[in-house]
Order: structure tokens, then C-alpha cells, then sequence
């Protein structure tokens, strides 16, 4: 992720100074910039809620031993790493939007499914969530950026400001949560934030405009 970020980067850099070219608005492309907040709100509450609480679900839900629970808790952080190093790549390939309307609203099944699985469907369901809505970020934050080109780094620096931010204050409200209702509210009430992934319908196209001859 890493060597590809740096690499989209280099090639970014060599158009810092030109002007958008994809003909929105300075008010839709305000919009698109809260919708994307927005997405990135559901996703990491949701993902607030696997690491940090996963290990106990599974421990109350399944009667699992800490280090086991910890094993499947290492397999949906595997997912999450795989998910974000293949998702700039694919979003390269098929376009930032689509990935983007995948990774967050294709997770949705398999989140609501989720707390009603057995240990190994809930192991089975945990991965491909992690991978799923991993591969969303690196195409969020790549779509910022053409929105507002020649701000590379203030884009970078406020998305991922948010997700670090949604995640610790998710982080606290799920615990608080967790204690007055149970661990299995938590991810029965999570389970639906990937719906706001059709918030993805929105968003406009970057593509550039192209002027018709007069």
C-alpha cells in the first residue's frame, strides 16, 4: 500500500498545479467531499467495533479461549491489510467510484448476516468484511484528491485525520454501548452502518470534461 501510495504521489505531484478539470462546482465538490466523510464514518465504526471488540463477542458468544479469539481477530487484520494493498490497484483498474460503492455498500450482507452466524461462518464472514471495506480507502482518499487537485497533502492529511479520529470516539461510544446492552447489540447495531455505502450514488464523476467545438 505503502509503495503504491508513494508512487500515485510522485505521479500526482506532476499535476499540483493544474486546475480541476473535472467541471464541478466549488458547491458539489464541498458535497462529494461530505459524502466521502460520511463513508468513511460507516466503515470505521464498524471496523472500531472488530478491533476493538471483537475478542470479547467471540469469548462471550462462543465461549472462546483469549488466545483463540485472538487468532480469528488476526485473520480479519490480515483481511483489512490485504483489502487496502489490493484496493488502489483495482480502483486503477475498474475506477475509484466503483470500488468505492463495492467496498463499503458490498459489505452490507455479510455484516447483517454476521451476528447470527455459527464460530466458523462468523471467522469465514469477519475476513471477507475485513477485505471488503479495506479496499474503500485508498480509493476515498485517491477520489479526494481529484476533486481538489494541487492539495494532495491537505486531502491525505483530513481523511486520514478522520479515520483515526471516527475510530477512537467509535472506539469509547461501542464500550459504552457494550456495557448498558450487551456485546451482541453492538454488532447487531453496527451490522447495518455499511448500508450508508448507497450513499456512493451521489458522488459525481471526476472524469474530465470534454469542451464540444463550436
Amino acid at each position: 500500500m505503502s509503495r503504491w501510495y508513494r508512487g500515485y504521489l510522485n505521479t500526482f505531484k506532476k499535476k499540483a498545479g493544474r486546475e480541476a478539470t473535472h467541471g464541478l462546482s466549488r458547491r458539489q465538490v464541498t458535497g462529494a467531499l461530505v459524502l466521502l466523510a460520511l463513508l468513511v464514518f460507516s466503515k470505521y465504526i464498524y471496523m472500531a467495533s472488530i478491533t476493538s471488540y471483537f475478542t470479547f463477542y467471540l469469548i462471550e458468544k462462543f465461549d472462546l479461549s483469549v488466545a483463540s479469539s485472538q487468532m480469528h481477530l488476526f485473520l480479519f487484520l490480515g483481511a483489512v491489510a490485504a483489502g487496502t494493498f489490493f484496493g488502489g490497484p483495482i480502483g486503477d483498474r475498474i475506477g475509484r467510484k466503483a470500488v468505492i460503492w463495492f467496498s463499503i455498500l458490498g459489505a452490507a450482507p455479510f455484516t447483517l448476516a454476521m451476528p447470527y452466524m455459527d464460530l466458523f461462518w462468523t471467522s469465514v464472514l469477519s475476513v471477507i468484511i475485513g477485505f471488503i471495506l479495506a479496499s474503500a480507502f485508498s480509493a476515498i482518499v485517491v477520489y479526494a484528491q481529484e476533486l481538489v487537485p494541487g492539495n494532495v497533502g491537505m486531502i491525505a492529511g483530513i481523511f486520514f485525520g478522520l479515520m483515526f479520529g471516527f475510530s477512537g470516539i467509535a472506539a469509547a461510544a461501542l464500550g459504552h454501548l457494550a456495557d448498558l446492552h450487551g456485546i451482541a447489540y453492538v454488532y447487531t447495531l453496527c451490522s447495518f452502518m455499511p448500508l450508508l455505502g448507497i450513499l456512493t450514488v451521489f458522488l459525481p464523476s471526476t472524469k474530465a470534461k470534454r469542451s464540444v467545438p463550436s
